[in-house]
């Protein structure tokens, strides 16, 4: 992959990446390319190191060694070798970052139409006009009745927490998302309704997206190609339907084997 800044489909870049806690490791020596359009799921028990590892992936959490690149249309930027407040605007305007908790991803002390108006008022949009039209369209776009645009988030319940926490995040239009555990503690209806979402989000926005999950049959639903990751390290890769179908590493075979027990 040296020659990577050459194919301009890829999008993001990390090489030889870890993160170390004291005289523990979270994880080591992780390098991947992404492209435009792929969904990247990255799966393991708790512990294993993929919260740590899409933190470092998106900012959030300097690494201890190796590098994270992003590439748009054509220019690469290290993401940790800019300054403080180009990486405060890339973060802001390219990438999306989706939490598992979205109280933790919203203000909710102001209204769901402001939540997505934030980050553009944040590059300087500042007709109301044009704020309010395009809350309006991003919460139809999430399948979030308009007439919820001045209601306060903690009125929501939790499956229209995690739409609404998309929308604002997809309202700048960035080219990477990151989703931590997008389905946790929603129910079975709830979270078929939002995978399906992301799905259709995914394909008519050509996301790339790096997903942290432990529901394999999340992982088999939105991405294209899997990661497991065990005690830090990425014991095996590949399609997702080839691993889920055909687990080679003996952990792989453990946590295909846990899920389908009845």
């Amino acid at each position: 992959m040296e020659n990577w800044g050459d194919d301009p489909a890829i999008v993001l870049y990390c090489k030889n990446l870890a993160r170390r806690f004291g005289s523990g490791t979270a994880f080591e020596e992780v390098s991947f390319a992404v492209r435009r359009g792929e969904v990247l799921g990255i799966v393991g028990e708790s512990g294993a190191g993929k919260s740590t590892l899409l933190n470092c992936l998106s900012g959030r959490l300097i690494p201890s060694h190796g590098v994270v690149y992003y590439q748009k249309n054509g220019t690469i930027k290290n993401l940790y070798g800019i300054g403080e407040r180009e990486r405060r605007r890339l973060l802001r305007t390219e990438i999306g970052v989706v939490v598992q908790n979205p109280r933790e991803g919203l203000r909710l002390n102001i209204s769901a139409g402001g939540n997505i108006s934030e980050k553009l008022m944040a590059e300087g949009i500042r007709n109301y006009g044009t704020l309010r039209r395009t809350a309006l369209e991003w919460l139809e776009r999430v399948e979030i009745d308009k007439s919820r645009i001045d209601d306060k988030p903690s009125t929501f319940s939790g499956g229209m927490l995690q739409r609404l926490q998309i929308a604002r995040n997809l309202v700048t239009k960035p080219k990477l998302l990151f989703l931590d555990e997008p389905t946790a503690g929603l129910d079975v209806s709830v979270q078929a309704r939002l995978l399906d979402l992301l799905r259709r989000l995914v394909q008519q926005l050509r996301l790339s997206v790096i997903m942290v999950s432990h529901d394999l049959a999340v992982a088999r639903v939105l991405s294209h190609r899997l990661f497991v990751m065990k005690e830090g390290k990425i014991v095996e890769s590949g399609l997702t339907d080839q691993i889920l179908d055909d687990p080679r590493h003996p952990y792989t075979q453990l946590l295909v084997a846990c899920r389908l027990q009845p």
